[in-house]
């Protein structure tokens, strides 16, 4: 799990790995489109920071928004519910899955879907439950002046919900962290490629309800206007979980790098790479692999089908993809792939290098061979 600090409510038993997103920990703020299909609008500063809201004060319900952000930050831990998405494999074999879904309608009132690439059904181990926040304004105030809005929450029960990936990642809603597991061990026997229980990559997040609010992301939170349907948290699944895809794949490139960077040190200090030739052929194996993987998790981040279909998603998807910063990551990945690409051309040039070395001497013993013998004969003549 790439997270810098722990967020309230989450277990800090797992062993922390590097944060390859800023938002985790920077409390970027972005407001989510509304269903005329207006892209989200991606607030530039960050909380905190003097002025932030007179830059945003254009904003529908900016001062409502600031209250309610501060309201959040003093919510009890595990107040909200979570959002929570596990790569675990390379891929699910979504067929049988999909029936064994099927078959749990009774006992976890599943109702299975298939959209495209995901496989989407609630599926309810126990009732759950979702704060919803009502603001109500004081409006016995000059119009003109600032008013005050008062919070009233309550809870709202809520059907927890799943998106399964076809590439290996599954988004939770509105289970806790015991069920999660529990699902994810049901998950197991149609798992192709199993990670390795260190290696699971985990996105988490949170999230609300706020029926007069534009809906938003801020610090991982994520606030919603409706409880109805599930069309856009498909979206926002879509988006989370090429992230959590895309960071297995950026701890792997950057492992690859670190493994490699004394090979092209120790040429510069040797003049040679020292290695046997079985040695290197692996290695130049397994930066090809790497380099093959990151083109198919490319394919992956691509824009979903679905959005062909379902247009007036998109922006909401794009959104989020914004959020967690998947252009800039995949970019940084990209480069740091060619890297690795100029060090396994460097090393098949070294390896072909050495077997041309291998071939000449080859060529000089024969001929050595061949004159020694013909000056045996020609004495023996």
């Amino acid at each position: 799990m790439h997270r810098t600090g722990e967020q309230p409510g989450r277990s800090t038993q797992r062993t922390a790995k590097p944060t390859f997103r800023t938002t985790k920990t920077s409390q970027k703020l972005k407001l989510l489109p509304e269903e005329d299909g207006e892209p989200g609008t991606d607030v530039d500063e960050y909380l905190g920071l003097t002025g932030v809201y007179d830059q945003i004060e254009h904003m529908r319900g900016a001062q409502d928004l600031r209250n309610e952000i501060n309201r959040l930050k003093s919510l009890p831990p595990g107040s909200l519910p979570r959002v929570t998405a596990y790569a675990t494999a390379s891929s699910y074999t979504m067929t049988q899955l999909f029936k064994w879904i099927q078959s749990r309608k009774v006992q976890n009132d599943a109702a299975p879907k298939l959209l495209d690439e995901c496989i989407y059904t609630p599926f309810v181990y126990a009732p759950s439950e979702a704060i919803t926040i009502n603001m109500e304004e004081n409006l016995l105030v000059d119009q003109d002046e600032p008013h005050d809005v008062t919070f009233r929450e309550s809870l709202i029960p809520i059907k927890s919900e799943v998106f399964i990936f076809d590439y290996g990642v599954v988004v939770i809603w509105g289970m806790d962290e015991r069920h999660e597991k529990e699902f994810l061990q049901e998950l197991e026997p149609f798992e192709v490629e199993k990670v390795d229980e260190d290696d699971i990559e985990i996105e988490e997040l949170e999230f609300y309800f706020n029926p007069t609010a534009q809906s938003r992301i801020y610090n991982d939170v994520i606030s919603l206007r409706t409880t109805k349907g599930h069309m856009a948290k498909l979206a926002i699944s879509h988006a989370i979980a090429q992230a959590t895809k895309l960071s297995l794949y950026e701890g792997l490139v950057d492992e690859t790098i670190e493994a490699t960077r004394h090979i092209p040190q120790r040429m510069a200090e040797s003049g040679t790479v020292e290695m046997t030739r079985k040695g290197l052929i692996k290695k130049i194996g397994q930066l090809f692999i790497m380099r093959v993987n990151v083109n198919l998790v490319s394919n992956i981040l691509d824009t979903p089908e679905i959005f062909w279909s379902e247009p007036t998603l998109q922006p909401l998807y794009t959104a989020i993809r914004e959020y967690l910063e998947i252009p800039q990551r995949v970019e940084i990945m990209n480069h740091r792939v060619s890297v690795i690409s100029d060090l396994l051309d460097m090393l098949n040039g070294h390896l072909n290098g050495m077997h041309g070395e291998f071939l000449e001497w080859i060529v000089i013993i024969l001929i050595g061979k061949y004159l020694a013998k013909t000056s045996t004969l020609s004495h023996a003549y």
